[in-house]
């Protein structure tokens, strides 16, 4: 297998639970208490399934940086982090060009960002294939601190809707959540 049609996995990362409001505006949103328990244990998850990430894609809101954060502080080995202003508040085209710019040499990108646009691209990409346990769950809803684990074969710079299958979808909650 040449090294351009290798299997990928995207994870595509919603931010844990942020307060209502900040003074900052909304971009400047932190996590709750709850955020970070939700966050923490995406790490372990994350972690518990051998899901190493070596690039993340990260929105430029407090939330997105703070999620961040809190999955490495679970043990799950650090990766290179990019913030992205795209993803903030993206819609899927715009994340998915933001895709396409990964490294090539990362096997596993995730993606850390928000709703609408992450839980839609989600369903773009993977467009009914993959895990229907997953795929019902996804469509009851893709809530704070969710996680779609995609597989894809071939280059991030040709990733297009509906040529990944969904793997997995889970949604992370700490203890007390």
């Amino acid at each position: 297998m040449t090294r351009a049609a290798r299997d990928r996995t995207l994870v595509l990362l919603r931010h844990a639970k942020a307060e209502a409001s900040n003074a900052g505006g909304d971009h400047e949103r932190e996590l709750t208490g709850r955020g970070r328990k939700d966050a923490t244990e995406a790490g372990r998850w994350l972690l518990e399934h051998g899901i190493g990430i070596d690039e993340v894609l990260c929105s430029t809101s407090e939330r997105t940086r703070q999620t961040c954060e809190a999955v490495w502080e679970s043990g799950c080995p650090e990766a290179e982090i990019h913030h992205d202003r795209r993803i903030y508040n993206g819609s899927p085209e715009t994340i998915l060009d933001a895709v396409h710019e990964a490294d090539d040499d990362a096997d596993v990108l995730m993606v850390v960002g928000h709703a609408p646009g992450i839980p839609a691209l989600a369903e773009l990409l993977a467009d009914g294939e993959g895990s229907t346990e997953g795929h019902r769950a996804m469509a009851e809803g893709f809530p704070t601190c969710a996680l779609a684990v995609l597989h894809y074969a071939g280059r991030w710079s040709d990733l297009a809707f509906g040529d990944a299958r969904l793997e997995r979808f889970h949604v992370a909650r700490g203890a007390g959540s």
